[in-house]
């Protein structure tokens, strides 16, 4: 079964995202446990928690299928140590939370070099913070988003992904989401080579490590290496695409979030991708 929804917001609290995914038709859903764009936030309070389970329950949202993401200061594989630890600290903090709110997992950008060390070093970086922060937490899982490749951004190559994966200790707490539109901009032709792609990322990284996808068309081509979402079937990337994945087995059971930049068109493109996968 397809599980379907969007990054909704959570203005308000936590416990609203719930309510505002049930009213766009969504069975899973993304959201922000705290403002992305802060370092600190104010720490969860326990009327937020008990109401954030209570509406969970209420309409039928499991740990499973919500996919949170954390802020988009923190860089896991930051060069130079008082910002690595910075964002250390930041991530922690992330991962508790999650755990406050009973989730499973925690979506994350891996991170980048910013040219001042390899991408090698800096990927074994990132690695090393997923480590410390699965040390002090129980239960949720890391999940880590492959990137466009904008920048000196990591992860945009499927051998990127593995890399961080190979060295994470216990391995039953780390993932990865595929986002459609990041998969096609690093290079990767979802259109044209389907299987080729799909295959390559069995082959390399594993379908048992695929915890969520980001559902996103591409303002821009294949290869481009620039993160530009696009609504469903309206970018370079197209509907047919997203009419077979929605019928691929492959991507049944783990949360399928839009990110798509029209959030009006939302309930549409749900109820859309929900038809495609009947």
């Amino acid at each position: 079964m397809k599980y379907i929804g969007a990054h909704v917001s959570a203005a308000g609290g936590v416990e609203f995202a719930p309510v505002n995914a049930h009213q766009i038709g969504a069975t899973a859903f993304a959201l922000f446990t705290k403002n992305q764009r802060q370092w600190v936030s104010k720490p969860l309070t326990e009327e937020s928690i008990a109401s954030f389970k209570a509406h969970c329950k209420e309409y039928g949202y499991q740990p499973e299928f919500i996919l949170p993401h954390d802020s988009y200061l923190i860089n896991l594989g930051h060069p130079e140590e008082e910002a690595l630890e910075k964002s250390r600290a930041a991530f922690l903090d992330e991962m508790q939370r999650c755990e406050q709110l009973g989730l499973r997992l925690l979506n994350f950008h891996p991170g980048s070099h910013l040219g001042k060390v390899s991408v090698e070093e800096s990927l074994a970086l990132v690695a090393e913070s997923i480590n410390i922060a699965l040390k002090q937490t129980t239960g949720v899982i890391a999940v880590i988003e492959n990137t466009a490749g904008q920048g000196t951004n990591l992860g945009s190559e499927f051998w990127q992904l593995k890399y961080i994966i190979d060295r994470v200790e216990d391995k039953s707490r780390v993932g990865v989401c595929l986002d459609t539109c990041h998969t096609f901009a690093a290079g990767y032709d979802l259109v044209n080579d389907y299987e080729g792609v799909f295959n390559e990322f069995d082959e390399v990284v594993g379908f048992s490590y695929l915890r969520g996808m980001h559902i996103n068309d591409s303002k821009k081509e294949v290869g481009s290496h620039v993160d530009r979402h696009e609504s469903i079937g309206k970018g370079c990337i197209g509907f047919a695409f997203f009419e077979r994945l929605m019928k691929d087995k492959r991507f049944d059971n783990i949360p399928l979030v839009l990110e798509t930049i029209d959030e009006t068109l939302w309930p549409e493109e749900i109820a859309w991708l929900k038809e495609q996968a009947q």
